[in-house]
């Protein structure tokens, strides 16, 4: 299967960051990738109001999106904003595409750092797998890859490829550590890793937004046994990879941790 990884910068307005998704969904398209895996907080980058644009997801923007992959013939996955419980919102992840319509609500909020999500965010409570072209994804979004255990369910309910989404944040060792778990959760898993993150604003003179988690970029394709397929660095970019998912049934053969694993 061909996939792509868009690392765009979003911005404020949604219509805007909606041109960002056409214009590399079409490169990922013509490049013959089959899915296309843009950032968490498409929709509006952090560091801006939330609730004034979060929609359901047969509001405008989602619509607008699915015609976008409808029109490419590619499945997207990328984040926006649905309405939430007690004035918040909820941190969603729509997938959509050919035979494809399913989403995801984060579950671990970003309570860390300095930064408060759960003021804003109301967490979701099920982990999401859906099916495309006989290879089974799992979703995770951003801080949920601190959780090894969302991206093992994942892979017992089917998932051969963990994607997650993502707009991390600065600091002292945060770039070591989206590094370092990214490769963990597909050895945790042994799934692929497809982590897809905001690009660093400030490789295009963008503003920062505070403790805002804006994006350092660095997204990454890991296989299943920690290797490093694919990697970013900060600025926007799209690259296309290769995998072979029926690897699995080698490698869980070696590294049978899904079933040695024991629950305390």
């Amino acid at each position: 299967m061909r996939l792509a990884v868009a690392q765009i910068v979003s911005g404020a307005d949604p219509a805007r960051n909606l041109d960002l998704v056409r214009n590399y969904a079409a490169e990922a398209k013509t490049a013959g990738a089959e899915l296309v895996v843009f950032p968490e907080a498409v929709m509006r980058a952090f560091g801006h109001s939330l609730a004034d644009v979060a929609e359901p997801l047969d509001g405008p923007w989602a619509e607008e999106l699915r015609e976008i992959a409808k029109d490419l013939g590619i499945v997207i996955v990328a984040g926006m904003f649905t309405p939430g419980q007690d004035g918040r919102v909820r941190n969603t992840l729509l997938v959509t595409g050919p035979g494809v319509d399913t989403s995801y609500d984060k579950v671990h909020l970003f309570d860390a750092f300095g930064f408060a999500e759960s003021e804003s965010v109301d967490a979701g409570e099920s982990p999401v797998t859906f099916e495309f072209n006989g290879t089974v994804f799992g979703l995770a979004t951003c801080y949920d890859v601190r959780f090894p255990a969302l991206f093992s369910a994942n892979a017992r309910a089917g998932a051969q490829v963990n994607i997650v989404c993502a707009s991390w944040g600065t600091g002292e060792g945060k770039a070591e550590q989206w590094d370092l778990l990214v490769r963990a959760r597909a050895l945790d898993s042994t799934t692929f890793v497809v982590a897809c993150g905001q690009g660093d604003p400030e490789t295009i003179g963008a503003d920062t937004a505070g403790a805002a988690p804006t994006g350092i970029g660095r997204s990454a394709v890991i296989s299943p046994l920690g290797t490093e397929l694919a990697k970013l660095g900060g600025k926007p970019e799209l690259i296309v990879v290769d995998i072979e998912p029926s690897q699995l049934y080698d490698v869980r053969s070696k590294l049978p941790v899904l079933v040695n694993a024991r629950q305390f």
